[in-house]
């Protein structure tokens, strides 16, 4: 009531959101685990343990001769980077705090920081898990080689961002019916282990196979990864352009759609339920 009211500078404004952004996404990596360490820990047993169970599925199923020529644990790791990137942001945005949230009620607190530091926070447990085991696997247990270390990072981040557009839709729609929503956002990232295109090179599939898997932005953040990461694949069934344009649509829809049900948000949507 009595503060002093200063004008700030567009520079200074823009900084002390980056740092509200920032405090915002340590509370939530702290939030599921108070230790930081062990959180991180625990995010690279899920990928480790996903990565075993298609190593596993792939020596039962006999399908290690439709890899691409290369490291086979490699082929598997760019394909659930990708898929666990995807999945944890698109969870983490879309059940980061919205405008009810008991978080709003300080000032400087906004959806949009939300939004912001729970993809943020995502993006760097799944960045530190991806570096941690990919170390441990040249270091220890054979030694890799990349084709493009660079458009590999760059598809790993499209992934991440396919995964906020996908996310802002979900999170935006879900006040206004949260049982509803809530089903469609797990179905969709179940159905996402087999439309993702992770147990599978994009070339291999027959035309009315690729309908299937070509609506998926991770679809095409898969297989473009895998071209990336080994010279002897070059992916013909999927494109870079898709989900960059893709990504883009479903967070202008996202923004647009947040902002509506920000105005019509109430603590009493959930009085009946």
């Amino acid at each position: 009531m009595f503060r002093p009211v200063t004008k700030k500078t567009p520079f200074a404004t823009t900084m002390a959101l980056l740092e509200l952004i920032f405090h915002a996404s340590i509370r939530n990596i702290r939030k599921s685990s108070g230790n930081a360490v062990l959180g991180l820990v625990m995010n690279i047993i899920q990928s480790l343990v996903m990565v075993g169970v298609m190593i596993v599925m792939f020596n039962l199923l006999g399908m290690r001769g439709s890899a691409v020529r290369g490291d086979f644990t490699l082929y598997i790791m760019s394909g659930v980077f990708n898929f666990a990137t995807h999945s944890k942001s698109l969870m983490a945005v879309s059940k980061s705090d919205g405008p009810t949230s008991a978080m709003m009620q300080h000032s400087p607190m906004n959806t949009i920081v939300a939004i912001c530091s729970s993809a943020l926070s995502a993006l760097y447990l799944q960045t530190l898990s991806a570096f941690c085991i990919l170390f441990f696997y040249h270091t220890l247990m054979n030694r890799i080689t990349i084709y493009d270390p660079v458009g590999v990072f760059g598809m790993f981040l499209l992934a991440w961002a396919s995964g906020i557009g996908v996310g802002m839709i979900f999170k935006a729609a879900t006040p206004w019916q949260p049982e509803a929503f809530g089903i469609v956002t797990t179905l969709y990232a179940r159905a996402n282990m087999i439309f993702s295109g992770k147990m599978f090179l994009g070339n291999s599939l027959s035309e009315r196979m690729l309908y299937m898997y070509s609506w998926n932005p991770l679809f095409h953040c898969i297989d473009q990864t895998r071209g990336y990461m080994f010279e002897n694949y070059s992916p013909r069934n999927s494109s870079l352009e898709y989900p960059l344009v893709m990504t883009f649509v479903l967070i202008v829809i996202g923004l647009m759609a947040e902002n509506f049900t920000k105005k019509h948000a109430s603590l009493s949507w959930g009085a009946r339920r």
